[in-house]
């Protein structure tokens, strides 16, 4: 998450989207009062600012809009120019699923990924509850219900959605490729039928509203 006071916009990081190449973009032109949570350079070293600080929810990495709610005024807040980033749903779940099986803290669904193929992972019903519950608008969306969000940028058509973000901040943005979990462009061969339907139900929402489809 970065909220820029001084630019005017809020980006809120979606797991498994791409959102940190995004966010090194964006803070190479950081200013000085910019609040970052997550786990890029200049948001780890400005982690001390956010110490103790008001907020609706949980501040970290992947908070929502109605998590930092609080964290500065409403009036400010709402008039942010709001921005995501969103991926191909099956991209991302097996995005997910790698990225899982790499690590080693007490978790439910890492325990899951570490017992399961994956076929196994998203077909469970875990799994598939979580994609269900937590579809890319819910990320924007405040406590009082209304979606705040002025660019759902696709991952797929970055500079195709980033236009209202470039025309806003008055400068480009080019993504540097980090935290990749492996290539997840080879995801049509990975997947059975049956675990491609289990996500095309579990993301049916967002695969709708964005215009998705498998391969």
């Amino acid at each position: 998450m970065i909220l820029s006071p001084g630019r005017g916009y809020v980006f809120i990081h979606i797991p498994k989207t791409g959102g940190t190449s995004l966010a090194l973009a964006l803070e190479a032109r950081a200013m000085k009062d910019d609040l970052m949570l997550g786990d890029t350079p200049k948001a780890r070293r400005r982690r001390h600012r956010l110490h103790s600080a008001p907020a609706q929810g949980r501040l970290w990495k992947h908070s929502t809009l109605a998590d930092i709610e609080g964290l500065v005024p409403d009036s400010l807040l709402d008039g942010l120019f709001a921005f995501t980033l969103v991926r191909n749903p099956w991209a991302r779940a097996l995005s997910y699923y790698r990225w899982l099986r790499l690590q080693s803290f007490d978790h439910p669904a890492v325990r899951l990924a570490g017992a399961l193929s994956f076929e196994g992972f998203v077909t469970h019903g875990d799994t598939r509850a979580a994609f269900r519950a937590h579809p890319f608008p819910s990320y924007m969306r405040r406590s009082d219900g209304r979606e705040q969000c002025a660019a759902y940028i696709r991952l797929e058509r970055f500079a195709e959605d980033a236009a209202p973000l470039v025309a806003h901040l008055g400068f480009s943005l080019e993504l540097p490729h980090e935290n990749r979990s492996g290539p997840e462009a080879d995801y049509p061969a990975i997947y059975t039928p049956r675990a491609a339907e289990a996500v095309a139900e579990a993301c049916a929402q967002d695969i709708d509203r964005f215009g998705y489809d498998f391969g």
